[in-house]
């Protein structure tokens, strides 16, 4: 089954994967502290704008992954005291779904150092946000509301490759994020 994008958060874990039928020359790396997603060195030159972007970032003692441009301004609504919950519905409220040609939605999660974690999705005709208790996905296609998931990993490094492994079709790299002594421990897969 082809689901696009996806998000899986759970209260120890955040986990986000790229599976793309049309861009599959997309690598995760860290820059100035944030897990990003853009193109390989072979990928062939685009000005979609939805291909490179910021997929696992942190402010204080809250993680934030997705799939778009939406995780800068969650983020930085975290940094100014938002909620996660609120800073989540403010910032994919915002953005509203990706304006592509599949109206796109937008899906992201948020950990926290206290335990606390939110998954939410924005598409064409919804808006979900909420608190998870257990592991929930999140989809661009076919689960894009947010549901319970099977999924084991408590660290990053297991998370990322968990994600990436999932059985959705069109693996193409994967990123995670996880509460640690010191902060966050991030991981991502490239293959």
């Amino acid at each position: 089954m082809y689901v696009g994008r996806f998000v899986v958060v759970s209260p120890s874990v955040a986990a986000y994967r790229v599976s793309s039928r049309s861009f599959p020359n997309r690598h995760v790396y860290e820059r100035d502290g944030a897990l990003v997603v853009g193109p390989t060195e072979d990928a062939p030159a685009t000005d979609n704008p939805y291909i490179a972007y910021s997929c696992s970032r942190t402010a204080g003692g809250t993680a934030v992954v997705g799939n778009g441009s939406h995780v800068d301004p969650i983020t930085e609504k975290l940094s100014l005291g938002y909620p996660a919950r609120d800073a989540l519905v403010t910032a994919l409220h915002a953005l509203d779904f990706e304006k592509d040609d599949y109206d796109t939605p937008r899906v992201a999660g948020t950990v926290s150092t206290d335990g606390e974690a939110y998954v939410g999705c924005v598409r064409r005709d919804a808006l979900h946000v909420q608190r998870v208790e257990e592991p929930m996905l999140v989809a661009t296609y076919e689960k894009n509301t947010p549901e319970p998931f099977a999924f084991d990993a408590t660290t990053a490094s297991g998370a990322a490759r968990e994600a990436y492994d999932l059985g959705f079709e069109h693996a193409v790299c994967a990123a995670a994020v996880a509460p640690a002594d010191d902060g966050f421990e991030t991981a991502f897969v490239n293959e």
